[in-house]
């Protein structure tokens, strides 16, 4: 039988910010969460970051060259092992991630004009983490924009990229939290392909703008292959589930994205 895990032991005569067992308990769960978004608030306070462009996209996506790598070094495993069915799986990822390189390029070159059309009025924004999140991050610390990563304790470790501008990497614990931080600030939304983690927060900006908790943005996915392969949103607005008006506009290009928000916020 598995033993039951015994809760921290919390000395009574700590003070209680100053004793970690306490904080750490499921009592003080409330207040862990109260701090992490109370945290980065101060922070971006500080740093006088008002305004941002939150970038969403798969961790997996890596440039066209880093991906025939990996996918050189899996056929020579396979040609090892070729009974291995683990390597042909493995494989088929990678084939399929080839064919999405390309927006690892178009997330860095989106940023690096949000920042120079934009002259710096935006944050670049994502998850801290590797593939889109590194590209976006990328196109604006490379431009000398203001990079910011919220990055996010997992089971497989993630680690902040290294374009985040110093003192903007922030690490979060509950995702909800991460997730507000990442919504507070965004004056537009850019997508790029992804899994769960990314249409997770693509449909919950979506339910915030559709519901009112979130004033209306630029909501822009870019892949029009990808995305019209995903989705087909006009399907669920012909059924009524949604309105017209609470979809999202799908471009292919960098440029395309960038002229949206630009039109919007009347940049020339």
């Amino acid at each position: 039988m598995k033993k039951e895990k015994k809760p921290p032991f919390i000395n009574s005569y700590t003070k209680a910010y100053e004793d970690i067992a306490f904080l750490k308990s499921d009592a003080a769960r409330s207040v862990r969460l109260q701090l992490e978004l109370l945290k980065p608030e101060v922070v971006l306070h500080q740093a006088g970051i008002k305004e941002g462009i939150v970038c969403f996209g798969s961790a997996r996506i890596r440039p066209e060259k880093e991906s025939l790598k990996r996918i050189a070094d899996i056929k020579k495993q396979i040609k090892k092992e070729p009974k291995k069915a683990a390597l042909k799986h493995r494989l088929a990822e990678a084939e399929g991630l080839l064919k999405l390189a390309k927006y690892y390029d178009y997330a860095r070159e989106f940023t690096a004009l949000a920042v120079k059309k934009g002259k710096n009025r935006f944050a670049i924004v994502t998850g801290g983490g590797p593939g889109i999140m590194e590209a976006a991050n990328r196109g604006a610390f490379e431009n000398g924009g203001k990079s910011i990563g919220f990055n996010i304790t997992l089971p497989m470790e993630q680690f902040p990229n290294k374009y985040i501008t110093k003192g903007l990497a922030f690490l979060f614990h509950y995702f909800a939290i991460r997730k507000m931080h990442l919504v507070m600030r965004s004056k537009a939304v850019v997508v790029f392909p992804g899994g769960y983690g990314t249409f997770d927060e693509m449909f919950e900006i979506l339910t915030l703008v559709q519901t009112g908790k979130k004033s209306q943005i630029p909501i822009i996915l870019v892949g029009k292959e990808f995305w019209n392969d995903i989705f087909k949103i006009h399907k669920v607005a012909e059924y009524g589930v949604i309105s017209k008006e609470d979809q999202f506009q799908v471009v292919e290009t960098p440029h395309e994205a960038w002229d949206i928000i630009a039109k919007c916020y009347k940049i020339k």
